[in-house]
C-alpha cells in the first residue's frame, strides 16, 4: 500500500485521520497509530510482519539490557549482540542469494557443482526497518535517550508508517520526546496537507510521466539504443528517482505533521549541487548522516591520517551502495561516489572549488547523472553498452530508433516542470511574496496575506484533484524505493 495508491487516499489516510481526531489521549492515539501502521505492512508483507515483531521485541529488551547495565563491558556485549542481530537478519533476507550466486560464479570456473540458490524473499523496507532498529539500540548506548518502557513504543518507532516502507530513516533520540509528548496543531496539520499534496503532485505528475520513457529506454538492448535516445533515456530516469523519492519523502513529513510529528528533512534540491561532497548534504540527507553518525565517525572520521580518511569513505560507500540493492552495479556505484568524495579532498576538489559556479554545477551534475546508469542498470554489462551508446559507440541508427518515438508532448512537460522544480523555485516565490506582504502598508498587510493564502489553497486543491485524477485513471505508477 503506497502513498500513491487509491486504498491509501482515498480509504487508509482518511479513516486513521478520522479515528485520530476524535480520540483525545495521547497514548490511545499511540495505540491507533501503532494498529493502523501494522495494518498498512501487513497489506503487502502478512507473512514477514511476525518477523518484524519478533525483532522488534528482542531490540526492545537488548535496549533494556544496555540501559540497564552498569558494567562497561555488558553494555558493549549487549550493543554488539544487538548489531549483530539486525545485520544478520538485513544480510540473510537481501544478499544470500547475492552471495550464492556470487560463490557459484567462482565455483563454475573450477568445474564444481553450483549450490542451489536460497530465493529469499525480501521483506518490504526491510534496509529502512533495520537502521531503525539499530538506531534504537545505538542511541540508548551513547545515553542521546532512555529505553522505551513498553515495547508498544518501539513497534510504533519502527513500524510507523509514513517512514516504514522507505523512510526518512529516524533517530530514536528524535522521535522518543515526540512519542511521549506532541500536539497536533490547525497550523501543522494544514502544512502537512501542503507537503502531502505537494509530494503527490511530484509523483503523479513528474515522476510517473517519465518513468515511462526511462523503463523502455533502459529495456532496449544495447545494440538498439543511439547517442540520443540514451542520453533522453538517462535525463528521464535522473528525474524519475528524484522526484519518485523526494515526493515520497515529502508525502512522509507531510503526514509526520498532520500526526504532530517533526521528522528530518530528506532532500534539500541536490540538482542545484555544487561538488558530490554538497550533492550527499543535499541527497537522503537521513541515510548520509546515518551512515556518517553511526559508522564513517566511529571509524575516526577524519581525525586520523589522510590515507584512513580515504579509506573510512569508502568503506561507508561501498556499504551504502550495498545497502541499496544486492548487485554489482549498485557496490559499483557506491564505489563510484566514494571515489570522488576522495578526490574532492586532494588536489582536485581544490580545482573543483576555483571554477566558475556554472561549471562547478555542471560538473557535479554530469557525475551524479552518470552515476544512475549504474544505480538503474540491472548488470555491470547493460551498463557498459549503455554507457558506450551515450558517448557514441554505439551501431544503431536513428532510424531504428527514433528520438521522437519517447518525446511525447506529456513527456516534454514533465520533463519542463521537472527542471523547474529542481531547483528551489517554489520557496523562492513564498519567500518573495512574503516580503511583498511586509513591504506592504500596514493597512494592506492582511488583505494581501490573505489572498495569497487562498490563492496557494487553491492551487493545492487544484494539484490535489490533478493528481488524484491521474491516480484513479490507472497511470503508471512504480515506486523506485519500495524495494529497498
Amino acid at each position: 500500500m503506497v502513498f500513491s495508491s487509491p486504498v491509501f487516499l482515498f480509504l487508509f489516510l482518511p479513516i486513521v485521520l478520522t479515528l485520530v481526531l476524535i480520540v483525545p489521549k495521547l497514548k490511545a492515539r499511540n495505540a491507533l497509530l501503532l494498529l493502523s501502521s501494522l495494518i498498512f505492512y501487513a497489506w503487502g508483507e502478512p507473512i514477514f510482519i511476525f518477523l518484524a515483531l519478533v525483532s522488534t521485541l528482542i531490540n526492545y529488551f537488548l535496549g533494556l539490557w544496555v540501559e540497564r547495565s552498569d558494567d562497561p563491558a555488558r553494555r558493549k556485549t549487549a550493543v554488539t549482540l544487538a548489531i549483530a542481530l539486525n545485520i544478520g537478519l538485513l544480510a540473510f533476507f537481501k544478499y544470500a542469494d547475492f552471495a550464492v550466486a556470487n560463490v557459484n560464479s567462482l565455483l563454475s570456473k573450477f568445474h564444481y557443482r553450483p549450490m542451489p540458490l536460497p530465493h529469499v524473499l525480501l521483506p518490504i523496507g526491510v534496509s529502512f526497518f533495520t537502521f531503525h532498529a539499530l538506531s534504537y539500540v545505538i542511541d540508548i548506548y551513547r545515553r542521546k535517550w532512555k529505553a522505551a518502557n513498553n515495547p508498544a513504543d518501539v513497534a510504533l518507532y519502527i513500524f510507523f508508517f509514513p517512514q516504514m516502507i522507505a523512510g526518512p530513516i529516524l533517530r530514536w533520540s528524535a522521535i522518543a520526546p515526540q512519542l511521549a509528548r506532541r500536539v497536533m496543531t490547525g497550523t501543522d496539520f494544514a502544512e502537512g496537507v501542503r507537503r502531502f499534496v505537494g509530494g503527490l503532485t511530484k509523483k503523479m505528475v513528474v515522476a510517473n510521466v517519465v518513468a515511462v520513457p526511462a523503463r523502455d529506454i533502459f529495456a532496449l538492448p544495447s545494440n538498439e539504443l543511439t547517442t540520443p535516445v540514451a542520453w533522453f533515456g538517462i535525463l528521464c530516469y535522473t528525474l524519475q528517482i528524484y522526484f519518485d523519492f523526494s515526493g515520497y519523502s515529502d508525502m512522509a513529513v507531510g503526514l509526520g505533521k498532520m500526526f504532530g510529528f517533526e521528522f528530518l528533512e530528506n532532500f534539500n534540491f541536490p540538482y542545484i549541487s555544487q561538488s558530490i561532497r554538497d550533492f550527499w548534504r543535499r541527497w537522503h540527507i537521513s541515510l548520509s548522516t546515518w551512515f556518517r553518525d553511526y559508522l564513517y565517525i566511529p571509524l575516526g572520521g577524519n581525525r586520523r591520517s589522510e590515507l584512513r580518511t580515504y579509506f573510512n569513505l569508502i568503506i561507508v560507500f561501498f556499504l551504502c551502495g550495498l545497502w541499496h540493492g544486492a548487485s554489482w552495479p549498485f557496490v559499483i556505484w557506491g564505489l563510484y561516489h566514494g571515489l570522488f568524495l576522495v578526490l574532492e579532498r586532494t588536489r582536485f576538489g581544490s580545482l573543483v572549488d576555483k571554477m566558475p559556479r556554472p561549471m562547478r554545477h555542471l560538473y557535479a551534475l554530469f557525475v551524479v547523472t552518470l552515476g544512475w546508469v549504474l544505480f538503474r542498470s540491472e548488470t555491470l554489462s547493460q551498463a557498459m553498452g549503455f554507457f558506450n551508446a551515450m558517448f557514441g559507440f554505439c551501431s544503431a541508427s536513428g532510424a531504428t530508433q527514433p528520438l521522437a518515438r519517447y518525446v511525447t508532448r506529456q513527456v516534454a512537460w514533465s520533463i519542463g516542470l521537472g527542471i523547474l522544480f529542481s531547483a528551489p523555485l517554489w520557496p523562492w516565490i513564498r519567500d518573495r511574496y512574503g516580503r511583498l506582504v511586509e513591504a506592504a502598508p500596514e493597512s494592506l498587510q492582511v488583505p494581501v496575506f490573505a489572498t495569497g493564502l487562498f490563492l496557494e489553497t487553491l492551487l493545492f486543491v487544484a494539484l490535489l484533484v490533478i493528481s488524484s485524477a491521474w491516480l484513479a485513471g490507472g497511470t503508471y505508477n512504480p515506486f523506485i524505493y519500495y524495494r529497498f
